[in-house]
């Protein structure tokens, strides 16, 4: 009777849970329908305003809904580049909308060229004749890079302007394996093709030493050149080079240096920021101190929608790591992107193609599927271009090779043409342990890879000719859409990575431009009217119910939480917190993937995920490696 009064109270639990989920699901739809609404409502007039408070990303990662509901989804909230785009070429030209402002207080960023397309927009809207103006607590280098385009830029009297450039530490586990008796064996092309060094080093080769610093300063120098050129005033140089100085001379007014330096127009708290807006666009709630009339960027983005008139071009969007089999949005699944393209292909509506790249790479066989759905494109007879975001390496190079013309930005990191595999085997380990291993083969494969014995010298080197197999591949394809020698590929292939504004001298880059720049290319070459043309994006579109959900559940608990402090020391504080996280979710990639990829790991990360104050390091490497 016991063991059936456990097994009742059990069920009872499971239907207690179920129970709940179900509530929480049925309150979370009519929320959902209560406050969607067809035609969001746009003020009169107001500010269009861009509240950050998260990452500028291509494409937002979809999140499940249990999760959700859990409360285990990440933190960050992510921004559609496009949607902000758009948003912000119709600011330009509607009435209603008499300023932006940038909220950038709780802004964690995005990969360079991601901010620059971003800013690039902020200037149409200046150039129309409206003012733009940014307020932060305190700014870093991709704050003060989208700040630095805007007509006014604001700063709390506590904030501080801290611009730290490109570079920093990364983690090697060689030494951790080592001592846990975890041999790693690495198949690789690429004397710069770094991603592995982490296992097999404990520090940086020169190769790669020499390679990463190239990317890094090639990095700065287009982040200097955009902000000298939105903000000539800005004594950035001497700032940057000792803002020690610069605060000493300001009797330590960390705020007031960067006044002075013409680093930011104004230093206030938000009620006089507030003010100043209500100025230009008119009073919000008097009852509030600082309120402005404003117009929220969800509302205006869906009252100015893409076009949905005239000659259709399609844009298929590879954003995030590719792999094998499905994937949701913000990872780049084979079969699921090549799916979607040939839908819409077999709808012969589209009369050209945009691939828009934004991904490290990763599985071969992913990369090969998306390249070979695009290929049918061409078999139509459609232009393809490609046009690169903020990362476009590796396996995202791999499946750029059909394009007709590559557009790319000046901060695009590309390139990391190369191949590796690698596997570990726990030999040593069970040393340690006073464990072994034996067993029997019928053939010189049988039970390989093995991981508990080590690999055979058989294994090893068919492993690296499958490896360099991959690599020939690889460069062909480059060679063959690059129209360049084989060998001249081979020497700027290797796996290094370059910076748009190099990819386009050696000619892995056609021209600099955006993604509309693209369209207007795909639409010229296809005898297209420009100003006739919508593009269609293919892509996975979230559930409406997600949608609902991360707002009911996700957005509010950002407000209170530590992770959304606010001034920059906290976010310098933070930041090998953040690197840690990265790195060590790098690691559990490079080991949980595909034996053989095509992924650039040595590219710089986008902004580092904002971590919870309360989880410890430990907490953090087992959460990282699945422990």
């Amino acid at each position: 009777m016991r063991v059936l009064r456990g097994v009742w109270k059990l069920l009872v639990g499971i239907k207690d849970g179920l129970v709940l989920v179900m509530m929480l699901l049925f309150f979370g739809l009519l929320f959902a329908a209560l406050s969607a609404t067809p035609n969001p409502s746009v003020p009169a007039s107001g500010a269009l305003l861009l509240k950050f408070d998260g990452a500028l990303v291509e494409q937002p990662a979809d999140a499940d809904p249990l999760s959700l509901l859990s409360g285990s989804s990440p933190e960050q909230r992510e921004y559609r580049l496009r949607d902000v785009t758009r948003s912000l070429r119709a600011a330009a030209t509607d009435a209603r909308v008499k300023a932006v402002v940038l909220d950038l207080d709780g802004f964690a960023g995005g990969r360079p060229a991601t901010i620059d397309e971003a800013a690039q927009a902020v200037d149409i809207v200046r150039r129309a004749g409206k003012p733009v103006l940014a307020y932060a607590t305190g700014y870093s280098d991709d704050g003060y890079q989208l700040a630095a385009h805007a007509s006014e830029i604001w700063l709390d009297p506590f904030g501080a302007v801290l611009i730290s450039g490109p570079g920093g530490s990364q983690l090697y586990y060689k030494g951790l394996l080592d001592k846990l008796g975890v041999e790693t064996k690495v198949y690789r092309v690429g004397q710069f093709k770094s991603a592995v060094e982490p296992f097999t080093r404990t520090d940086q080769s020169p190769e790669a030493r020499a390679a990463n610093q190239a990317l890094a300063d090639s990095l700065w120098a287009s982040w200097r050149q955009g902000v000298a050129t939105a903000r000539p005033q800005a004594r950035l140089a001497a700032y940057v080079a000792d803002p020690a100085a610069a605060i000493t001379a300001a009797k330590g007014d960390i705020a007031g240096a960067a006044l002075a330096a013409g680093l930011v127009d104004r230093i206030g708290d938000r009620i006089a920021f507030g003010r100043r807006v209500a100025s230009l666009a008119g009073a919000g709630d008097l009852r509030q101190p600082g309120s402005f009339r404003s117009i929220a960027l969800s509302n205006w983005a869906s009252a100015n929608p893409e076009k949905s008139s005239g000659d259709a071009i399609g844009v298929l969007t590879v954003a995030g790591t590719i792999v094998d089999g499905e994937a949701p949005a913000g990872s780049a699944g084979g079969d699921s992107i090549a799916r979607l393209l040939l839908d819409e292909l077999a709808k012969n509506r589209i009369k050209a193609l945009v691939v828009r790249v934004d991904s490290p790479g990763g599985s071969v066989t992913g990369s090969e599927r998306i390249r070979s759905a695009i290929l049918q494109a061409k078999a139509r007879k459609l232009p393809v271009i490609v046009s690169m975001g903020g990362l476009a390496a590796s396996g995202g190079y791999w499946v750029s090779t059909p394009a007709d013309r590559i557009f790319a930005e000046p901060s695009t990191i590309t390139g990391s043409i190369g191949v590796f595999g690698l596997l570990p085997n726990f030999r040593g380990t069970l040393d340690k342990l006073g464990l072994s291993a034996d067993g029997v083969k019928t053939t010189p494969l049988s039970g390989e890879p093995d991981l508990l014995r080590g690999t055979s010298p058989l294994f090893d080197a068919l492993m690296q000719r499958g490896v360099e197999n991959m690599y020939r591949r690889f460069t062909s394809l480059v060679a063959q859409s690059r129209k360049m020698p084989v060998a001249r590929v081979d020497e700027i292939g290797q796996g290094r990575v370059w910076a748009g504004g190099t990819a386009r001298q050696i000619g892995l880059v056609d021209q600099f431009g955006t993604l509309d720049d693209a369209i207007d290319e795909a639409a010229r070459r296809a005898g297209l009217d420009r100003a006739n043309v919508r593009p269609i994006f293919i892509e996975r579109q979230p559930s409406f119910l997600k949608q609902q959900l991360r707002e009911l559940l996700a957005g509010p608990s950002r407000e209170t939480s530590d992770a959304s402090a606010r001034d920059p020391w906290t976010h310098l504080a933070r930041r090998p917190e953040a690197l840690l996280a990265q790195a060590l979710g790098d690691a559990r990639s490079i080991a949980a993937g595909p034996a053989i990829q095509v992924r650039c790991l040595e590219c710089p990360a986008a902004a580092p995920v904002p971590t919870s104050g309360t989880r410890t390091l430990a907490g953090l490497i087992a959460a990282r490696l699945g422990l």
